[in-house]
């Protein structure tokens, strides 16, 4: 299924028709403000392990990340967001950005590696959020690569050519618009200091 939703102004009706789906185990494809994403409950393993199968992911290797709707979200799932690491999360959040935290023992086992680290978006991506708040919990993030094509950087970015490929994998594709070809940038939080280890669509604001 198709389901067009306006990216500025999302209708409630249709943002409540996807979190109903992912309550029930579904999984879907939907905007970010980078690239188009597969999504579903963190909570759901099964659905978990259904976007790895998608996606060609081992599930204990893979780096999987999660959308959250603000920073009192991220805390739930975090050891310890001192001062600084909360001023950074400011600055840069709402952003195309993933922070690597450590993580507590709400995060689902599937979603940390095994140093116990998680990664978590807040995308400035209305669309994304409502449906994360509608949810009431957060919703999984793994970007949509384009795998017929060379590049392991290639995305795909028309959500009609996205549903052509998907639609019998997936319970429903949310078009949101074209989509970027630039990923989030990726900054691990873990040290001591912040290190920006993939650079994406925007430089980290330190």
């Amino acid at each position: 299924m198709l389901l067009e939703v306006n990216p500025h102004n999302p209708d409630e009706r249709k943002i409540l028709k996807i979190a109903e789906i992912l309550q029930a185990g579904g999984v879907i494809i939907y905007p970010t403000d980078g690239v188009y994403a597969l999504g579903c409950d963190i909570f759901n393993q099964q659905a978990v392990e259904k976007i790895c199968r998608i996606r060609g992911l081992n599930p204990e290797k893979a780096r999987l990340s999660f959308i959250c709707t603000d920073i009192s979200q991220i805390a739930e799932y975090a050891t310890q967001i001192d001062n600084p690491l909360f001023k950074l999360l400011k600055r840069n959040l709402p952003g195309p950005f993933t922070f690597i935290l450590k993580a507590n023992n709400k995060v689902p086992k599937l979603l940390k590696n095994r140093k116990s680290e998680f990664g978590v978006r807040i995308p400035d991506n209305r669309i994304a959020l409502d449906i994360v708040r509608q949810l009431g919990r957060p919703v999984l993030s793994a970007s949509l690569k384009d795998t017929e094509e060379e590049s392991m950087d290639a995305y795909l970015l028309d959500p009609y050519e996205i549903h052509e490929r998907y639609h019998k994998l997936v319970d429903l594709v949310v078009d949101g618009g074209r989509g970027s070809d630039e990923p989030s940038s990726v900054v691990d939080c873990t040290g001591a200091a912040p290190v920006v280890i993939r650079q994406g669509i925007r430089e980290l604001q330190d």
